[in-house]
């Protein structure tokens, strides 16, 4: 697995960051290097690992004068073009946060309508984004922005693995389908799905029975433990060890899928 890129996704309030975060530091702990990118508008990922507020890294995305200058877009810029391709190759070292034995990369995602890649600030995330999957070494996580609309932008052309975190429910189970479809559209060969907050055995075969050629990779229990560690900010590595070893069972399974699809 080292040196593999994984995306996680699903529908907003699934789980998703919990899931990246606490992946992230079994494979730490299993000796691989991560990096831990939050690409989600809603930047909670250092919350997970248990980072105040205060001590939360700006989001790249409102380094509104880093983007200007990587982008072309400063005040001595002519008209509206930009850079599609700025440079960003230096930005993760000098802006990732070391949490224990993860590094840790706040993007930020655009929020306002229509933001999409045909602005600076899309072009920055992309060509960000693309340099982590593409060039760097480490074993990359991003946690997606919710629902599929970054899947739209291409920007995680390149991973190896998709993982789409769903809860009981239709519409869950619908975006987790629309994810898995453009994943392959994008030629994203390997897509897998862990069940998150589960109450009855049912939901997860429920679950597993509607997901569309999707691997169902590990099943979560819903955690009052974990829901409390979100609203104190502490981090939700530890905070709920069935969940932990849930997790790592997930993550075997996703290694070993990987593997399947790599010796074919």
């Amino acid at each position: 697995m080292a040196g593999s890129k994984i995306a996680i996704g699903g529908k907003g309030g699934v789980g998703k960051t919990t899931v990246c975060a606490i992946w992230a530091e079994l494979f730490a702990q299993d000796g691989c290097d991560v990096l831990a990118i939050d690409a989600d508008p809603n930047t909670s990922l250092a919350s997970a690992f248990g980072i105040s507020g205060e001590q939360s890294p700006e989001p790249l995305i409102a380094m509104k004068d880093l983007i200007a200058e990587r982008t072309g877009t400063g005040k001595n810029a002519v008209g509206a073009y930009f850079k599609l391709n700025p440079n960003v190759s230096d930005l993760p070292e000098k802006h990732s946060l070391e949490v224990g034995k993860v590094k840790l990369l706040v993007l930020g995602a655009i929020t306002q309508g229509g933001g999409g890649c045909a602005c600076p600030e899309g072009a920055f995330l992309k060509a960000l984004l693309t340099h982590t999957i593409l060039q760097r070494q480490e074993l990359v996580l991003v946690d997606l922005a919710a629902g599929v609309e970054f899947m739209g932008r291409a920007s995680v052309q390149g991973i190896d693995a998709l993982v789409v975190v769903v809860e009981p429910g239709g519409r869950s189970i619908e975006t987790a389908n629309n994810m898995a479809r453009m994943a392959r559209e994008l030629g994203i060969g390997c897509v897998g799905a862990i069940a998150n907050k589960i109450t009855d055995p049912g939901q997860r075969e429920l679950i597993e029975s509607q997901l569309e050629d999707i691997v169902l990779l590990g099943s979560l229990p819903y955690s009052k433990a974990l829901q409390e560690a979100d609203m104190r900010r502490e981090a939700v590595f530890g905070a709920d060890a069935e969940v932990v070893e849930e997790l790592r069972r997930a993550r075997n399974n996703l290694t070993e899928l990987l593997s399947s699809k790599v010796g074919k």
